[in-house]
């Protein structure tokens, strides 16, 4: 699969309809999402049907835009709980990983919940806000994912704390491993690569790119402790950096990484 040569123009004018078409979507489901809430909240405390839908709608960006090609390899747990823990290139990550099959509650900054519908769609979902920089904040939003976790409902976390501007990865923050630790949890890595330039951070427009994500072999925390977070977060690092390099190679392979993000 080799990246499109088309004019500028006419990749604007198809991102362009595939806004329109995605939003769309978004508007008319609205309702069905009220409606599944309703029905569901009373016996699904975890909001795991609102969750679902969600994902299915989140997700339709990446089927509509014909030059998004997005692959997923390997598969998350099937059982129990854990921390999903990914690189984070752009906000299409969100959109791609949104394809798996197992529903995870995200936490995500405050700001992506105040997005028209889409926020909506995140509370009523059950996923998590946190506000950048607060403690308080930080702190409220841990505290909800334990008591998922305790639940038998996987937590999603980007350890970096933000997108990326040039695709590289950036340091983690030891929450998620921390969390994990905490709840004696998995930590299931993902690398993922190629989201950085469909969708380049500071830029409205959408561009062509094969996103491709790896989701990795969990990594136990039983019976480790406090001491071990450090540890347990440079490892999970490591082994999303390395799969990333592989994934990132594969798309040269095929002609996409002469791209440039933006």
């Amino acid at each position: 699969m080799r990246p499109p040569r088309l004019p500028r123009p006419v990749v604007n004018l198809l991102a362009a309809a595939s806004y329109a078409i995605s939003v769309l979507v978004m508007v008319v489901a609205f309702p069905l999402m009220l409606l599944l809430v309703a029905i569901t909240v009373p016996f699904d405390p975890t909001r795991r049907v609102p969750g679902r839908f969600l994902r299915l709608v989140g997700s339709t960006p990446t089927y509509v835009f014909p030059f998004w090609h997005v692959r997923i390899e390997g598969e998350q747990p099937r059982s129990g709980a854990y921390v999903c823990t990914s690189n984070h290139q752009s906000f299409l990550d969100i959109f791609a990983m949104s394809r798996q099959r197992r529903e995870m509650k995200w936490i995500a900054k405050e700001e992506v919940f105040q997005i028209p519908f889409f926020g909506l769609y995140f509370r009523l979902s059950g996923d998590i806000p946190v506000n950048r920089g607060d403690r308080e904040s930080g702190g409220a939003a841990l505290q909800k994912a334990r008591w998922y976790l305790d639940h038998g409902m996987p937590v999603m976390i980007f350890p970096e704390g933000t997108r990326s501007r040039d695709g590289k990865m950036g340091p983690f923050k030891p929450g998620a491993f921390r969390l994990a630790v905490e709840a004696q949890v998995p930590i299931v890595p993902v690398a993922v690569t190629g989201s950085a330039y469909g969708m380049p951070k500071g830029s409205p427009w959408i561009r062509p790119t094969l996103v491709l994500i790896r989701v990795l072999d969990p990594i136990d925390t039983k019976g480790m402790t406090g001491s071990d977070v450090v540890k347990l977060m440079e490892t999970a690092r490591t082994r999303i950096a390395a799969a990333e390099a592989e994934l990132r190679a594969r798309r040269a392979a095929e002609g996409w990484e002469s791209q440039a993000p933006g």
